[in-house]
């Protein structure tokens, strides 16, 4: 049995789907299993990563489970409980997703998120694999809406340059590592093939649309309100602020080789994904 927490979200769902077309016997961690669609044959299991309880309960049996355990600056003890509640459930196996930059200072108050988690991981004595991704393609299906009427869309995270990756990569790299022990000890840093401006994949999607997509550029105070008002946190939304200014200055414009060598394959392209994701785009 393979535990995947975040089981509805964007890594999470792919996880699962790939999980059971491989025939492995799936438990989806989620907080409205009646709502979830998830694929026939996978278990749901309610509970939710904040909640102890209910992460001991979904560990029962495990033998291998996928970490998500961090959406934001305050989540450290939930992203230690999880790999505290694998352990005690006996769980061998653990595949962490963290986030680029985790540990390195340049990155500010966002650098320290994922470290108490990955260093719970490390420390667990269980096999263990970490998921360090770079900014997820599907970022811009926060485009959607206005692109959809044709109206300026909202660009939250400056214009800098950064390894976007599919997210369906991670997933694939995830599934691998929950599965193959030869995985285990590796921190990958996943990046897509290119570093890319929000800017430029407008350009792209817009090719792929056959129409233009425009962007709307907020001064870093305007950013700041754009983030506090969507509901985070004023630390959270400073948090994210200061990642966006250091993007800004160029520091994740970053490409490895992580994934390529861990897949046996080339990390898809930004338009792959936007070719892919065509309908979401689509005038109603």
């Amino acid at each position: 049995m393979i535990l995947v927490t975040g089981a509805t979200g964007t890594i999470g769902s792919e996880v699962v789907r790939q999980l059971a077309a491989r025939g492995e016997k799936v438990r989806a961690l989620t907080r409205d299993p009646a709502a979830a669609r998830v694929p026939s044959g996978v278990e749901t299991a309610p509970g939710h990563h904040r909640d102890r309880s209910s992460v001991e309960a979904a560990m029962a049996g495990a033998e291998a489970a996928f970490l998500v355990g961090v959406f934001g600056p305050d989540d450290a003890e939930h992203d230690r409980g999880l790999v505290e509640a694998a352990k005690a459930a006996g769980v061998r196996r653990l595949v962490k997703l963290s986030a680029i930059g985790t540990g390195d200072p340049r990155y500010g108050l966002f650098g320290t998120w994922h470290r108490p988690g990955e260093e719970a991981v490390r420390a667990s004595g269980l096999e263990w694999t970490v998921l360090r991704p770079s900014s997820f393609a599907s970022n811009t299906l926060s485009w959607a809406e206005a692109v959809r009427v044709g109206a300026p869309a909202p660009n939250i995270m400056s214009d800098g340059e950064q390894g976007v990756v599919d997210p369906r990569d991670v997933s694939e790299l995830a599934v691998a590592a929950l599965l193959d022990g030869r995985h285990t000890g590796r921190t990958y840093t996943l990046t897509g093939p290119e570093t890319l401006r929000p800017s430029e994949q407008a350009t792209i999607l817009g090719e792929v649309l056959g129409r233009p997509v425009r962007l709307q550029e907020p001064t870093p105070e305007q950013r700041r309100e754009l983030l506090l008002a969507s509901g985070l946190g004023e630390g959270y939304a400073d948090s994210l602020a200061a990642a966006a200014r250091f993007i800004e200055e160029g520091g994740n414009a970053v490409v490895t080789e992580d994934l390529p060598e861990a897949l046996g394959r080339p990390a898809r392209t930004y338009r792959e994904w936007a070719e892919d994701h065509r309908p979401a785009f689509a005038p109603s």
